[in-house]
């Protein structure tokens, strides 16, 4: 039982850091795109 709920804690983790990462990928692109309008 304990395996069942370690795993489904580290699924958890490992889902909120992909979001994370998904986030600060899209934000760090938005920066960019910014950046090369505005700084032209």
């Amino acid at each position: 039982m304990t395996i069942n709920h370690d795993f489904q804690r580290h699924r958890d983790t490992w889902i909120g850091f992909a979001k994370l990462m998904k986030w600060s990928v899209i934000l760090i692109v938005l920066l960019l795109i910014a950046m090369a309008t505005f700084l032209v």
